[in-house]
């Protein structure tokens, strides 16, 4: 029984999961990226592989996007449903709070990456990656959706 249940769920409940970082540098600037195939600025992140933790993937999005390498363990901020723009989709949220440079992995994915004043973000920086700065930085009233 337990076969097909498990077969029977992956089919009529499925879901995705992301993560996403935030890190900041002495500075206080908040480390952001532009995708090619998604229009703004967003903290960096990605899926989360088969097999792979929410931590270790953010661990991995982040070097692979940002060219950061996480020297302490990622603090969960918050776990979001991403319902609006994709159904079954929810994004794990992590703060890292030591890290050290490194040569980004991604070439292809990312246009752009940069650091950012929390104050002096991008125009085009979406409402999603305001609202998860807000409420990290400034005790803004957190959402359950991303």
């Amino acid at each position: 029984m337990r076969p097909f249940y498990r077969a029977y769920s992956r089919l009529h409940r499925g879901a995705t999961l992301g993560v996403r970082g935030l890190v900041r540098n002495d500075a206080g600037e908040i480390l952001l990226v532009e995708h090619v195939f998604s229009a703004g600025w967003h903290l960096p992140g990605g899926g989360v592989e088969r097999g792979e933790t929410t931590e270790d993937a953010v661990i991995r999005e982040l070097r692979e996007e940002g060219g950061v390498s996480a020297v302490s363990r990622p603090v969960l901020l918050g776990v979001h449903s991403n319902h609006r723009i994709f159904p079954g989709d929810y994004v794990v949220f992590y703060r890292i709070d030591a890290w050290e440079p490194c040569e980004p992995t991604d070439h292809i994915e990312i246009r752009d990456r940069g650091w950012f004043a929390p104050d002096n973000l991008p125009t085009d920086t979406t409402v999603s990656t305001r609202r998860r700065i807000a409420e990290a930085l400034d005790g803004a009233e957190r959402s359950a959706h991303w």
